[in-house]
């Protein structure tokens, strides 16, 4: 009789959905982003998951998203730990907890190499996943710690894919510098915001682009 029921239980239920995505986002908290810059880069992300289109894709796809802040050599920290978006609830409560996470750091260097290593660690615990994706976003090239194509190889070896965001605030030559040293892996690609004011809707079509498999170039 128990196992009559156990079976008509999965048969109500169905079986558990695999985890399509886990994505880390990971979000420049370094001296050359003002408060208002940050506030900036934490609405406009939290936004970008509300998006109908990239929600529904998280949820379906019954996603695992991370957060973490990173600045200089040794400072860069997960602040929202892999939560899986199960739901519309789940993912709400994620978006709303990215809009409202305090800022760690203020005044330190860029160590884009140092946040993709510590990034790179936090796979091992989301091994299930489909894929393995770091959404990095950042605002200079990297001026401190390790340089990032040195984790190239790890990366790769890790099946885990960069892709970018570069704020062209004040280096118009961001995007170039992000394509060669820092995004890797199949299909991995840059999204170039003219300013923190752009940022918003560029980090929409970049989520859009990442949930949706999308390989079309973004214009």
């Amino acid at each position: 009789m128990r196992n009559l029921l156990s079976l008509l239980t999965t048969f109500a239920t169905g079986p558990a959905l695999a985890c399509d995505l886990a994505l880390a986002l990971a979000v420049d908290v370094s001296g050359s982003v003002d408060s208002r810059e940050y506030r900036i880069q934490m609405d406009g992300l939290a936004a970008g998951l509300r998006d109908p289109i990239v929600s529904e894709a998280l949820v379906r796809g019954q996603a695992q998203l991370m957060l973490v802040q990173w600045t200089g050599a040794s400072r860069q920290q997960v602040t929202i730990p892999w939560t899986r978006i199960d739901s519309f609830d789940a993912l709400e409560t994620f978006a709303a907890t990215v809009a409202e996470d305090p800022r760690v750091w203020r005044n330190f260097s860029t160590a884009i190499g140092e946040a993709l290593e510590t990034t790179m660690g936090a796979f091992d615990t989301v091994a299930d996943c489909k894929r393995h994706l770091i959404d990095l976003s950042g605002d200079g090239i990297s001026n401190e710690g390790v340089e990032p194509v040195q984790l190239h190889r790890d990366l790769r070896a890790r099946g885990i894919t960069v892709n970018a965001i570069a704020i062209e605030e004040s280096e118009p030559d961001l995007t170039a510098y992000f394509f060669e040293n820092v995004i890797v892996g199949e299909g991995a690609f840059v999204v170039s915001a003219s300013g923190f004011l752009d940022y918003p809707e560029r980090i929409r079509k970049k989520l859009l682009r990442e949930v949706t498999q999308q390989t079309a170039s973004l214009k």
